[in-house]
């Protein structure tokens, strides 16, 4: 069986390297070139693709790889609304993700964006390289004795929520479906509820036509002035231009991304010598209080094992037609 490999990173390639020790039939050949549809011809004479969050899987490129007798596509990341899922089915292409490669991984990396925005580490750290030792600009507020909201209880979300008791914080939550493991500490609330009652709002839900652009000017507006939100879910979660209306009227003491709306054309290039003209991107890392890293919540040696793992596997499974809870399509 033979996988092309779109956008291949180096630890990509380590990674992928080492699982298909154990899959000796999978022969993957891996490309720069990100998946769209001028790319998709690559893919002539694959059995299967393997695409990341930020490829384009559109219904056209969609119909390139069916011409060209791709039979799966696999998603080597737990978001999948970047495919059209649709057009997959007519297609009769196989698509499946990775569900939960390593929950912790995420949901860590959002407690570390909310300590650093609360505290200004980055701040701190640059200051202390400039020989300023001064505390200006760094005052933060303890985490013990405030109210987390934590949208979204899913697997990321529940680790999150206990990671947020351990700082000794009341925890609520929202979710369409309440997660019995928490019950013993989480008290779900209406989502008006949470935006009203907590210290640090952390987005943990997929983006659907329901949660797209969910945090916006009037949900901002409902928050505690000085309130931490954080986002390692979904860019478009948030309304970034709203966003910034927001922190413009000093409602957040902080704000933490991991993904953004913007990150498409970003996200793990080096785009340092280039002037981003009309990048709503760089008027948020205008502020002083916001902290945006590169949708690196998955980037851990645990996880990329796990997403290794998961997606040769998978492969085997859409060639034998077995069916379960990473199909997408």
């Amino acid at each position: 069986m033979k996988l092309l490999f779109y956008a291949a990173k180096e630890y990509d390639k380590k990674s992928f390297g080492l699982a298909a020790e154990n899959y000796p039939d999978i022969e993957i050949e891996y490309i720069d070139h990100e998946l769209e549809p001028i790319t998709a011809t690559l893919a002539k004479g694959y059995d299967a693709i393997c695409a990341f969050v930020s490829a384009d899987v559109s219904g056209d490129t969609l119909e390139i790889l069916h011409e060209c007798g791709v039979k799966a596509v696999l998603m080597r990341c737990a978001g999948f609304n970047n495919v059209d899922t649709n057009k997959a089915k007519e297609l009769g292409i196989v698509v499946k993700r990775v569900p939960g490669y390593s929950p912790e991984a995420v949901a860590e990396l959002a407690m570390g964006l909310a300590l650093a925005v609360n505290r200004r580490l980055y701040k701190a750290y640059n200051k202390v390289r400039e020989n300023d030792y001064t505390l200006k600009g760094l005052r933060g507020a303890n985490f013990n004795g405030k109210t987390a909201g934590i949208v979204g209880t899913g697997k990321i979300g529940a680790i999150m929520c206990r990671i947020c008791r351990g700082f000794g914080m009341r925890v609520i939550a929202y979710d369409v479906y309440q997660n019995p493991e928490l019950a013993d500490f989480v008290e779900y609330v209406s989502l008006d509820e949470l935006f009203a009652q907590s210290d640090l709002i952390s987005l943990h839900c997929p983006l659907m036509d329901s949660t797209y652009h969910m945090i916006n000017i009037e949900s901002i507006k409902k928050m505690k002035d000085g309130v931490i939100l954080v986002n390692t879910s979904r860019g478009a979660l948030i309304n970034t231009t709203e966003l910034i209306e927001g922190i413009r009227l000093n409602k957040f003491h902080g704000v933490g991304l991991d993904v953004y709306e913007e990150e498409t054309g970003n996200v793990y290039e080096d785009r340092s010598d280039e002037i981003m003209m009309h990048s709503v991107t760089a008027r948020l890392l205008a502020f002083p209080n916001v902290m945006i890293t590169s949708h690196q919540g998955f980037y851990t040696v645990e996880a990329l094992a796990a997403i290794a793992e998961t997606t040769l596997q998978n492969m085997i499974d859409a060639k034998n037609g077995v069916h379960n809870q990473n199909d997408v399509a």
